[in-house]
Parts: C-alpha cells; sequence; structure tokens
C-alpha cells in the first residue's frame, strides 16, 4: 500500500504517511544557526503523556492549525501523533520555529523570504522524509516545501535537514489543499510533487483521492510556466487515473506519450522496494505546466 496522504474531491485534504523507519538523532550542525537547544532531559520530557497536547508551549506543530477558520471538509487523514521519539520531538522543538510553518490560513508565506531566494517545489506527502532529504542534497539551489501531518516524520525529516546539513528544507503541517488555496501566491511554485498517495482501493472511497480534477485545478493556478509536476504511484487504478486526470488539465501537457520512464532523481525509498518485491508496477507521472 502507498504511503502518502490522499484527498477527496472538492473536499480535498491530506493524509497521515505511515512511517517507513524509526528517528534518527539530530546532529550537532545547525545550518541556519538560529535554533535553540535543548539537552537529553528536556528532549525526553518533550515526549507528552499520553492524551496531553505533543507542544503545549507552541514552539512545535499544532495538532489542527487550521483550527475553525476553515470550512470542514471530508477529510481523508487523521494526524497521528503517538510514537515520537525523543530525537524526533528534540529535532521539532529546536528547529520548528525557523524551519517549520503551520498551516494555518490566515497569512500568506513569502517563498523568497521563508527559502533565502530559492525556486521552490512543494511535496506533499513525505513519509519519514528520507527520499525528501537525498533530493533536497541533491539540488540545494531548490527548495523543498515538504507538507504532511505525520508528527513522527516530521521530526525526522527536520532531524535528517540539521545532520545533513541541508538549508533547502522547510515542514508545512497540516492541509495541503489550504496551503495551496490560502497561503501560496498564484504562480509561486516551480514544481509539484505527489509520490506514492494513498489509493483508496475500495471504490467508496475513490473520492478520497488526491489527485482529483478539483485538486489538480488548484494546484496549477500556483505553478509558475514550465513548472514540473511528477507523481508516483505503485497502484495500477490509481495511476489510470491519475494519467486521465492530469491529461484533461488544460494548463498542462504531458512529457511523455503516457507514463514517464522512472527518473533517477527520484530516490527508491524502502516503501517502494517493499510493493516492488510484492509485484506492483510503479509509474511515474511527468507534466509541464503550459506559458
Amino acid at each position: 500500500m502507498s504511503e502518502n496522504p490522499a484527498t477527496p474531491e472538492p473536499d480535498i485534504a491530506q493524509r497521515t504517511a505511515a512511517p517507513e523507519s524509526g528517528g534518527l538523532e539530530a546532529g550537532a550542525h545547525d545550518p541556519a544557526g538560529t535554533a535553540p537547544r535543548l539537552g537529553a532531559t528536556a528532549a525526553s520530557a518533550a515526549v507528552p503523556r499520553r492524551g496531553g497536547p505533543m507542544f503545549p508551549d507552541g514552539t512545535g506543530p499544532a495538532a489542527d492549525p487550521a483550527g475553525s477558520h476553515h470550512e470542514r471538509r471530508i477529510r481523508s487523514f487523521q494526524p497521528r501523533r503517538s510514537r515520537v521519539s525523543p530525537s524526533q520531538a528534540d529535532a521539532l522543538r529546536r528547529l520548528w520555529p525557523t524551519w517549520g510553518r503551520d498551516i494555518d490560513g490566515l497569512s500568506r508565506i513569502d517563498l523568497d523570504e521563508f527559502f533565502d531566494g530559492r525556486p521552490v517545489v512543494l511535496e506533499i506527502g513525505f513519509g519519514m522524509g528520507e527520499a525528501t532529504a537525498q533530493m533536497a542534497a541533491a539540488d540545494p539551489d531548490t527548495g523543498i516545501l515538504a507538507c504532511d501531518v505525520h508528527t513522527p516524520g516530521q521530526g525526522n525529516l527536520l532531524g535528517l535537514a540539521e545532520r545533513n546539513g541541508l538549508s533547502n528544507i522547510r515542514v508545512a503541517n497540516g492541509d495541503a489543499i489550504i496551503l495551496l488555496r490560502e497561503m501560496l501566491a498564484p504562480g509561486s511554485l516551480a514544481g509539484l510533487r505527489v509520490f506514492f498517495p494513498d489509493p483508496w482501493p475500495k471504490k467508496r472511497h475513490h473520492k478520497r483521492r488526491l489527485i482529483q480534477p478539483e485538486f489538480v485545478s488548484l494546484a496549477s493556478t500556483r505553478l509558475a510556466p514550465g513548472a514540473l509536476v511528477h507523481c508516483a504511484t505503485d497502484w495500477e487504478p490509481y495511476a489510470e487515473q491519475m494519467l486521465e486526470v492530469l491529461s484533461a488539465e488544460p494548463t498542462l501537457e504531458n512529457l511523455h506519450p503516457s507514463y514517464a520512464p522512472r527518473p533517477d532523481f527520484r530516490p527508491l525509498t524502502r516503501f517502494e522496494g517493499q510493493g516492488l518485491d510484492k509485484g506492483h508496477v510503479v509509474h511515474d507521472l511527468m507534466f509541464r505546466r503550459r506559458p
């Protein structure tokens, strides 16, 4: 099964991604040079008791950042905030104020300021962040705005960014639709990545899939001319839906006659490898925003 978010048709939202691995210890390097540090005792204390708020002082991602500010829609996710390791909680407490952003829908994100002038690619759903970190390391001149609701994955990705000196990663917490609709300016993105969203295989759940006409139409308005839309899935019926929906969007053009060859720059994750071992066929789709 797939690991990243999915979204309903007009009720489009992001899903919690399933973890791929445990957390990594955050290293001593701070690319921004501004994040405060906690000792081991404070890191352990960052993991809350069951049922309590994880970051009661507001130093980490909120459980429901949009709250009642926006309409209630059918959602395909429930943020899972359990099983956060001490190192993940420590990374969130130290790095979130600098590299994190809650999707509250109340203000626009200045991407030039947030990413020091880099062109920015939005990645919706990143699991534990290992592939995201690899792509960021391979292309340091491009910023990656990584959006998810999975708290352990958020902490793990921030820890990977710190450990590997990756200053081009930022993490957004919450509903990707509110992010696109309310917080990103038209034409502000250099690309969009959706890798292995939840396929929602049962027919009655197909409306919860992320790649729907309404989502693609919205996302396209936030893409600059020439921006790349890259999707991947290991679920054949969903791949067919992706191809149909993306092909029907008049502002996008397919870079290939049908599915794209697997690009070298998309890392092979453990999750994808498990799917391949089960005989799943992975399809990549690559479209470009028309001028």
